[in-house]
């Protein structure tokens, strides 16, 4: 497995840090690829791979702005993920940010965490 993945943010697709070494696990800015599939494959393939050995606890990070429909389709298979490892004993945190006045982006990530078994915080930033 390689230890990190870094995906720089262009004007319509997020940041993605996956850093096992440093224990940062963040997507940032707004995702709306013209290909989901193709942009979130490689952070798919290297989570599958990170849990087959993982950190001793994993605390992962969203902060993005906008994201569009496929985008969430992979953010909840990213999320899918992280509760495979949580119903392993593994401590995970989801920490799922938002604007102050952004009541979209908060709306959502009080959708994912009803849909989820896994600590899961909603924060302003």
């Amino acid at each position: 497995m390689k230890k990190s993945l870094i995906i720089e943010e262009t004007h319509d697709t997020p940041k993605i840090i996956l850093d096992k070494s440093k224990g940062v696990f963040e997507i940032s800015g707004r995702s709306l690829p013209e290909n989901a599939v193709k942009l979130y494959s490689p952070v798919l393939k290297w989570m599958e791979e990170y849990i087959m050995a993982p950190n001793q606890t994993t605390h992962f990070e969203f902060k993005l702005d906008y994201f569009n429909s496929a985008s969430t389709k992979k953010i909840f298979e990213i999320i899918t993920i992280l509760e495979k490892l949580s119903s392993n004993n593994l401590p995970v945190t989801v920490i799922w940010y938002h604007a102050k006045d952004d009541e979209l982006i908060r709306n959502r990530g009080l959708e994912i965490k009803e849909m989820v078994e896994l600590p899961f915080e909603v924060k302003i930033y």
